[in-house]
C-alpha cells in the first residue's frame, strides 16, 4: 500500500490529501435509524491505520460529529477533524453562533475545533457576514483553531480575505464533470495561500467501472442522495452520452495505469493546482475502498491519459456560474433538485414597511437612514429605487482597500434591497456608479459586469469625491418589475 501524501493545510495542522467524507452517514440514517457511534468509531480506526487520518463532517451529516468525538476521545491526536456549520438563512446573533460552535465542540468532545467550515445560503443578506465575524471572534477566543469556507464563490472569498478574515481553505465541488474552480478560484487561492478542498471527485460513484457502457438510469432507480445529486451534474454537463465518452477516456487511462477509473478521476484532481486535498465519501461499515484509495499515491497521470481526459472534459458543457452557485440559483444541482430539503423559505434580507403614497420601503437600519431621512430602497408600483450604496456593514468597511471587493458588496446590498421589495437583479434597468479613483474604474466595472452583464442595464460611471473614509465606490440602481413579479 502506497504512503498517503500529507499537506500542511494551515500552520500547525497537517492533513492527509484524501479526506474521508462522512456525509453519507446522513444518507444511512435517513430511514430514522442511527449509526452505532462506537461501531462507527471502530471503522474510523481502519482509515487512520492506513494513513487516511483526516475526516470531513458537518452539523447536518447525521451522527458524524458524534462518531468523530468518540474516536477522538479514545485515540486523542491521531486524526484531524474538519466540520461545518450550515445555519438556516437569516440573522444569527453572537449567542446563536457561540451555541452552534459549542454544540459541535460537545458532540466532537473537543475544547477547540480543528477547522470550522462555514456555508452561506445568500450573499444578498448581510447576516452571513455577521456569522463570519462572530466566528472570527470565537477563533480569537480559542474555540476554533482555523476558519474555512464551503461552497463560496470567488468574489466572496476575495471579499472576506480583503476584509481581514483569515480563511485557510474553501471546500467546493471540483471534478472532471465540474471545472468551475479551475479558473478564477484557483488563481485567487494560489495568490492568497488558500487551499481548495475538492468534493464530488468520484461524482457519487458515477466515475467507476459499474457505469461504463450502461444505459442511462432514471432518477427513481438511483440508490443514494449522492447519485441523485451527481446525475443532475451529468445532465447539466451535456447528458449521458458525453459523460460516457469521458468515462471511456478514464477507462482507457485506468487500463494503461493499472488502476481503477475512480483512482484516475481522483488522481487527476489531486494534481490540479491549488488543490490541497480531495474528499472521498465513506459509508462506514457498509462500503469502504481503503486500499484502493490509498493506491492513489502510487502513480501519476501520464501525458497520453491527460490529453485524452482533457479532450473529453472540453466536450462537456460547463456547469454554470461560480463555485457554490448550485445552492443559490437555478439549476439547483442538489439531490432534490431544489433547496426544499435544506430550509423552508428564504427570509427577506432587510425589514420592509409601508410608507406614504402607496410606497414600500426596505430599511437596512444604519444610523444615516434616520439622520438623513432616507430608505435603503423604495418601491412604488412596478418601480424600485435603490439609494446610493457603499460597502458599509454596521461599523465595518467590507472589502478593505480593494475596490472590486467593495463593488461586489455594494451589489450584494443592492440585490438584498431589491429582493426584499419583491424583485431580482434581473429587473434592474439602470445603475449609476461613483468612483473615488479613476484607476479603480476598470476593476469596479468588471464587478458590475460579473453581476449584471447578462442584462446590461443602462449605466453611468462618474468620478466623485465620496463621503467617508476608505470608500472607493458608491452605487445606486433602479428596477422595473414586469408582470406579476
Amino acid at each position: 500500500m502506497s504512503k498517503v501524501e500529507r499537506i500542511e493545510l494551515a500552520p500547525g495542522l497537517e492533513i492527509s490529501r484524501v479526506l474521508t467524507g462522512l456525509w453519507q452517514i446522513a444518507d444511512m440514517e435517513r430511514d430514522g435509524g442511527a449509526v452505532d457511534v462506537a461501531a462507527g468509531a471502530a471503522e474510523m480506526r481502519r482509515y487512520v491505520d492506513a494513513g487516511l487520518s483526516t475526516f470531513d463532517m458537518a452539523d447536518h451529516y447525521g451522527s458524524s460529529e458524534l462518531i468523530a468525538g468518540h474516536f477522538g476521545a479514545e485515540s486523542p491526536g491521531q486524526a484531524q477533524f474538519l466540520t461545518k456549520w450550515v445555519p438556516k438563512p437569516g440573522p444569527h446573533s453572537a449567542e446563536d453562533v457561540r451555541s452552534a460552535v459549542d454544540t459541535a465542540r460537545s458532540r466532537m468532545q473537543m475544547d477547540t475545533l480543528d477547522v470550522l467550515q462555514f456555508h452561506a445560503w445568500s450573499y444578498s443578506d448581510p447576516a452571513w457576514l455577521d456569522c463570519i465575524f462572530h466566528l472570527q471572534d470565537l477563533r480569537e477566543e480559542g474555540l476554533i483553531r482555523h476558519l474555512a469556507l464551503t461552497n463560496t464563490d470567488t468574489a466572496h472569498l476575495r471579499m472576506l480575505l480583503d476584509s481581514g478574515v483569515d480563511i485557510v481553505a474553501n471546500q467546493v465541488c471540483y471534478s472532471l464533470l465540474d471545472q468551475r474552480a479551475a479558473g478564477a478560484m484557483t488563481k485567487l487561492c494560489q495568490e492568497r495561500g488558500v487551499k481548495i478542498l475538492a468534493f464530488g471527485t468520484v461524482a457519487g460513484g458515477f466515475f467507476s467501472e459499474r457505469w461504463l457502457g450502461e444505459p442511462e438510469p432514471g432518477m427513481d432507480a438511483l440508490e443514494t442522495w449522492s447519485q441523485m445529486k451527481y446525475k443532475r451534474f451529468i445532465d447539466t454537463a451535456g447528458g449521458w452520452s458525453r459523460y460516457q465518452a469521458l468515462l471511456s477516456a478514464l477507462a482507457r487511462a485506468a487500463r494503461r495505469l493499472e488502476v481503477s477509473i475512480a483512482n484516475v478521476a481522483c488522481r487527476y484532481m489531486l494534481e490540479a493546482p491549488a488543490v490541497g486535498g480531495i474528499i472521498v465519501g465513506a459509508r462506514l461499515g457498509r462500503s469502504e475502498h481503503i486500499e484502493e484509495t490509498a493506491g492513489l499515491f502510487g502513480f501519476a497521470i501520464d501525458e497520453e491519459s491527460r490529453e485524452e481526459i482533457d479532450a473529453a472534459v472540453a466536450a462537456l458543457d460547463p456547469i454554470p456560474g461560480d463555485c457554490g452557485d448550485e445552492y443559490r440559483r437555478p439549476p439547483f444541482l442538489t439531490a432534490a433538485g431544489d433547496l426544499s430539503d435544506h430550509f423552508e423559505e428564504m427570509p427577506s434580507s432587510y425589514p420592509v414597511e409601508d410608507g406614504p403614497g402607496n410606497r414600500t420601503r426596505a430599511l437596512s437600519g444604519t444610523v444615516w437612514e434616520d439622520l438623513a431621512g432616507f430608505a435603503r430602497a423604495v418601491r412604488k408600483g412596478d418601480r424600485i429605487f435603490v439609494s446610493g450604496t457603499t460597502a458599509t456593514h454596521r461599523d465595518r468597511l467590507i472589502g478593505g482597500s480593494d475596490a472590486g471587493s467593495q463593488a461586489h458588496f455594494c451589489l450584494d446590498k443592492i440585490e438584498g434591497a431589491i429582493r426584499s421589495l419583491g424583485a431580482t437583479l434581473d429587473d434592474v434597468v439602470r445603475t449609476r456608479i461613483y468612483v473615488a479613483n479613476p484607476s479603480d474604474a476598470e476593476v469596479i466595472s468588471r464587478a458590475h459586469g460579473d453581476r449584471l452583464g447578462h442584462i446590461q442595464p443602462a449605466n453611468t460611471l462618474v468620478r466623485a469625491g465620496l463621503i467617508g473614509d476608505g470608500y472607493l465606490v458608491e452605487m445606486e440602481a433602479e428596477a422595473v418589475v414586469d408582470g406579476d413579479g
